[in-house]
């Protein structure tokens, strides 16, 4: 329903915002734990979807890396005016945002992606989100979802969240806004980051990878493969508990791809769930849990991913218990705590 939801949006933007200079918002793609099969529990399911952005006519995206003080990479999307004298676009005379003189491009054309979501030259993540969410406000009732569904946003600067309800039923989505990184799975996301990160700063995310990867395993796996629930009663048990699901889904990646899939049948479930623990386990003795996809070589060749990514150093999720003390002695509390719940 939610993919269906989305495709409705984006051919509503096509009818009503194709001459516009906002970014042209893709085909969305579902990521996390509701797309790959091991969401922990019905009622706390977050729907979340990426949508790429692309450039709108005139305009060009350049990613800039900015590295200062993050453990993950982010960028800045620079905004670029295009070159576009004598250019013809369906038999007629495209205005150049560069050479046109500026009242004529004022009378003729609404302003440029710089005067409208820009912070400088930089595409700003909360003005883009804030801008989408008022066309999704304005859609809403052009949508056939609406005879039958209520919406209700939530609060939420750097995507844009939202309740569906109809009678006892309810669901939340969320839209992730994306620049690609060239040709590869690797995306600038707009999805929440660090406290104080600059409303310019998109987050270098892995979530489409990953979803891929899920997809990939499934293919490959028995039809009875356990994985996925290994995944969801393990994330059911974390409540109290300091560590991420996304911890839980990194260890799972890396015994998926050393323990051979012929052997996640259901019968195997025990031994599988206790694999992980061993391996959460030894991960925190070392103070250390690498991330599956950067500075992973051997990652599925069918996925791509930028070489400066698959050739990177690997990226140690536990660095911050390998340089303080009570971090570490917490994590192994919560380690016990998850192993005896």
């Amino acid at each position: 329903m939610i993919m269906e939801l989305m495709e409705n949006l984006r051919h509503i933007f096509g009818e009503r915002l194709s001459n516009s200079f906002y970014p042209v918002p893709q085909r969305a793609i579902g990521v996390g734990s509701a797309f790959e099969g091991w969401s922990p529990c019905a009622q706390d399911v977050v729907y979340q979807v990426l949508v790429p952005l692309s450039p709108p006519p005139g305009h060009a995206f350049q990613l800039e890396l900015d590295t200062a003080g993050m453990l993950q990479r982010n960028f800045c999307v620079r905004v670029e005016l295009l070159f576009s004298c004598s250019k013809e676009q369906l038999g007629e005379e495209t205005l150049c945002f560069l050479h046109g003189p500026e009242q004529e491009l004022r009378r003729k054309e609404e302003p440029s992606l710089l005067h409208t979501l820009c912070t400088g030259s930089f595409l700003d993540v909360e003005k883009t989100v804030h801008w989408f969410c008022r066309f999704v406000r304005a859609a809403w009732l052009l949508l056939p979802q609406s005879h039958h569904w209520h919406l209700l946003f939530q609060p939420s600067s750097r995507s844009c969240k939202f309740q569906l309800s109809k009678d006892k039923e309810s669901f939340v989505a969320e839209i992730i806004f994306a620049v690609r990184r060239g040709d590869s799975d690797i995306f600038a996301g707009s999805q929440p980051a660090q406290v104080g990160m600059g409303s310019t700063a998109w987050l270098e995310t892995y979530a489409v990878a990953e979803a891929k990867l899920f997809r990939h395993i499934s293919r490959q796996a028995p039809q009875d493969s356990c994985h996925c629930k290994c995944l969801q009663l393990l994330s059911r048990s974390l409540t109290g508990v300091g560590f991420s699901s996304y911890t839980l889904k990194t260890v799972l990646m890396h015994l998926l791809s050393t323990v051979p899939l012929a052997r996640w049948r259901r019968r195997d479930f025990r031994q599988r769930l206790m694999d992980i623990l061993k391996y959460l386990h030894c991960s925190l003795q070392t103070k250390c849990l690498n991330h599956f996809v950067i500075g992973n070589e051997s990652f599925p060749v069918e996925i791509p991913l930028p070489s400066d990514v698959r050739l990177a150093e690997a990226l140690n999720l536990f660095q911050h218990l390998a340089s303080n003390a009570d971090a570490h002695a917490k994590a192994v509390q919560e380690y016990l705590c998850l192993l005896h719940g």
